[in-house]
């Protein structure tokens, strides 16, 4: 498979802006024409039922229509790197990766304030003391907004406040006592499961999602990061994470649905859970009002906003204020757990200085 043999080129191509001189043309492009197909017609390509669901439950890890052009994309950009480096797993949960990069901030002489709530420039001023030279705004669209608001440019405020976001994500942690009983004995060494059911079903569920109808089977994404990582267990009480995929703002309660998608591969799942902790769409934004309406994804993964995010512009990291930048996932290349968002925003303000 092109993506996977020559990974390493493709990475450098497409974890940054779309607008740029590309050093691989060639495989850039060879990725590129399959990208711009939509998820069916990719998952069309393979012989039987089973690959057809794999690639289409990677590909719904966008929050998307599976039918539209670009749809592909993520589903064959993830699955390429889970053949060619795997899904890696932080030993002792994502917090690890928090107190290290905590840990290496300080030893440059950093300090971090948590529990304040910054809502504009001048609020933050107060925070530090002064006007700092940079700010690097790790924030949805709409965070943009209540903190530069009218300092921003007309054509760039206009922008952001048409930008749209996507469907929801309806969260459960669960305790369970002992492992969960997949009918499917490969299920039992995967680190993440998609639980969606034929490339038909998930196909229905993300159209439904994405119109705003909560569907009767919605798509599960499913962590057991356990299997590769026993510290996170305590003997036999096990920790396993699982959100549903539901409509923007949903107000429903989905904790059902998830259990009930999960005792369908895994009967019996249900009496082994031993607490089961919930936070809906609202409970997330709360958490993070950078989700908003539950969105985690930080935007709608449409055909434009995938290729030209969160405006179309030539540096989508600038904000047309001097030394206020945004570093988001509303930036290229998107969301995922890669922090190039970041650095190439860092890398726009350092060259400004």
């Amino acid at each position: 498979m092109p993506p996977i043999r020559g990974f390493n080129d493709l990475i450098d191509e497409v974890f940054q802006p779309v607008v740029h001189l590309p050093s691989h043309p060639a495989t850039l492009a060879r990725f590129g024409i399959r990208a711009l197909m939509p998820a069916t017609w990719t998952a069309g390509q393979f012989k039987d039922d089973p690959a057809r669901a794999l690639f289409m439950g990677v590909a719904a890890h966008s929050f998307s229509q599976l039918t539209t052009p670009l749809s592909s994309s993520v589903g064959l950009l993830l699955t390429a790197a889970a053949h060619a480096v795997g899904w890696p797993v932080a030993e002792g949960g994502t917090e690890s990766i928090t107190r290290a990069l905590l840990a290496e901030l300080a030893e440059l002489g950093g300090t971090v304030v948590i529990n304040t709530r910054v809502r504009s420039l001048d609020g933050l001023a107060d925070l530090v003391g002064s006007a700092p030279d940079v700010v690097m705004l790790d924030t949805a669209p709409a965070g943009v907004l209540e903190i530069v608001g009218d300092r921003l440019p007309s054509r760039v405020r206009a922008a952001l406040s048409r930008y749209t976001y996507g469907p929801a994500a309806f969260k459960v942690d669960f305790s369970i006592e002992g492992d969960i009983p997949w009918t499917n004995p490969d299920c039992r060494r995967a680190g993440t499961l998609h639980l969606g059911g034929a490339a038909e079903q998930i196909v229905a569920s993300a159209a439904a999602t994405t119109s705003g109808r909560m569907p009767d089977r919605p798509f599960v994404l499913l962590g057991q990061q356990y299997l590769i990582d026993p510290t996170r267990s305590v003997g036999t009480t096990n920790p396993v994470y699982a959100y549903a995929h539901v409509p923007h703002g949903y107000e429903g309660d989905a904790t059902d649905a998830v259990i009930a998608q999960i005792e369908r591969f895994a009967p019996g799942f249900h009496d082994r859970i031993l607490a089961v902790s919930t936070r809906n769409p609202a409970g997330l934004e709360a958490y993070n009002p950078n989700y908003v309406g539950g969105d985690i994804a930080a935007g709608a993964n449409t055909a434009r906003q995938i290729a030209f995010r969160p405006r179309v512009t030539s540096n989508p990291y600038s904000l047309g204020v001097k030394g206020v930048y945004l570093c988001s996932s509303a930036t290229p290349p998107g969301g995922g757990v890669h922090g190039m968002c970041g650095l190439y925003a860092a890398n726009t303000a350092l060259s400004r200085l």
